[in-house]
Order: structure tokens, then C-alpha cells, then sequence
């Protein structure tokens, strides 16, 4: 497809560019296994509606939905083995993503750290950064880091098996941290506190939630340095 001119960033805009991150869990829509293409859809056009107001995304995708390469190597499969099947399984959401995100008219590029030459581009930084620039979204830095869930927020115990739980409208990374909080991997809360890299985790299922952190509004989880409340601020 044409990929057209860039598009202009809108002014009240408090993020320019940003990293929206997708479980595979998030892409099963109401199925038990693999991509349900109206849930693709529904991203898309959501990620559309942030694209056409000028903010770069950058989407990184999850395989869990086909394959857990953690759950293998724990039933004994070699560890490298399973996280490379796991990477491929990543490869596929992208391709389905890529394509939800085309139908709606956002030119999208797939990158991956596997050679694929005939699906998807090699991960070259640079490459990454232009294909932003560009105007066209790629699935794979930013000035925030999108976790989204199916849950509004981080909570101080899971909501699913304790309705008592408390959201959190603040936290710092380091209270993540601490508290052990499952909603992100360890090490990549440690790279966004050593760049500065704010985290919002907010709920996917809600329409317009991706532009309505786009424009700073109080969206679900902000993660960020200190935010003033001792433990984070609680919904």
C-alpha cells in the first residue's frame, strides 16, 4: 500500500511518540486459542485514531496466545529452543496486526531479530526510527511505554480473585519493584526507570483508551519517577 505523506503532529498532544505493548493473551478477542481477527480490528482502530492525530507508535506483540516458550522449557523442552518458537509465534500476531492496521489505511511495518526476509524486515534501529518518523506505525523508542490489559490499572492484589482489591492511579518504578507487582517484567521496569520512560497500564477492552493517554489524561496506571505520594496514589 502507498504509505503517503507523514501526518503532522496535533497540538494538546502530551505524548509524540509512543510504545504500546500487547500481551498474545490480548489478541485470543473471545477465543481459547490463536488471533481472533475482530479483536485485531478493534486494535486497529484504535491505534488508527491515535495515528491520525500524528503520535508515532510503536507496538511490541506477545506470542502467549500460540505459545509460551517459559511453559515448554518448564515440561522440559530446551529453553533457547522454546524461546525461539516463542518468536515466531510473535511473528504471526505482528503479521495479523500488520494486516488489521493496513485495512484501516496506517502503514505498518513488521520487524524482527529472526531473518524473515519475505514477511518481515530485519530489526535495524535506525530503519525502526525512520519507519516512525515516516508516519508509519512499526510492530516491534518513545517517550512512554503502553502496557495494555484487560484490567484498568495496577492493583495492589489481583482484582479477578480479591474484589477488595485497590487500584493505584500512581506508582513509582521503584514501588513496582519492591512490591513485586506481576504487571511487568522486572528487567523492563528497570530500563524504563534508568531512561526515564514513563509507564501507563490501562485497560484495552475500553474504546479511545490508547488516544486518551496520548493526550494526557488519566488513563488506567501512570508508572513513572517520583510522583509526591509515598506508595503511589490509590483510585
Amino acid at each position: 500500500m502507498s504509505d503517503g505523506p507523514s501526518i503532522p503532529r496535533e497540538s494538546g498532544l502530551r505524548y509524540g511518540r509512543i510504545l504500546l505493548k500487547l500481551s498474545g493473551e490480548a489478541l485470543l478477542g473471545d477465543r481459547t486459542y490463536g488471533v481472533d481477527p475482530a479483536f485485531c480490528a478493534f486494535i486497529a482502530r484504535q491505534v488508527a485514531g491515535v495515528h491520525s492525530r500524528g503520535v508515532q507508535i510503536g507496538i511490541v506483540v506477545g506470542g502467549g496466545n500460540i505459545f509460551r516458550g517459559l511453559a515448554a522449557a518448564a515440561s522440559g523442552m530446551d529453553r533457547a529452543t522454546g524461546d525461539y518458537i516463542g518468536m515466531l509465534a510473535t511473528v504471526m500476531n505482528g503479521l495479523a496486526l500488520q494486516d488489521a492496521l493496513e485495512r484501516v489505511g496506517v502503514p505498518t511495518r513488521v520487524m524482527t531479530a529472526i531473518s524473515m526476509s519475505e514477511v518481515a524486515e530485519p530489526y535495524i534501529r535506525r530503519r525502526a526510527v525512520r519507519h516512525l518518523e515516516k508516519g508509519r506505525v512499526a510492530i516491534f523508542v518513545a517517550e512512554v511505554l503502553l502496557k495494555a490489559t484487560k484490567v484498568d490499572g495496577v492493583y495492589d492484589a489481583d482484582p479477578v480473585t480479591h474484589p477488595n482489591a485497590r487500584r493505584y492511579a500512581q506508582l513509582e518504578y521503584a514501588d513496582l519493584l519492591r512490591d513485586q507487582l506481576k504487571v511487568l517484567d522486572a528487567a523492563a521496569v528497570s530500563l524504563c526507570m534508568e531512561n526515564d520512560l514513563p509507564i501507563v497500564v490501562f485497560d484495552l477492552n475500553k474504546p479511545d483508551n490508547i488516544t486518551r493517554v496520548a493526550v494526557g489524561e488519566p488513563v488506567g496506571t501512570l508508572i513513572s519517577g517520583a510522583v509526591g505520594v509515598p506508595g503511589g496514589a490509590r483510585a
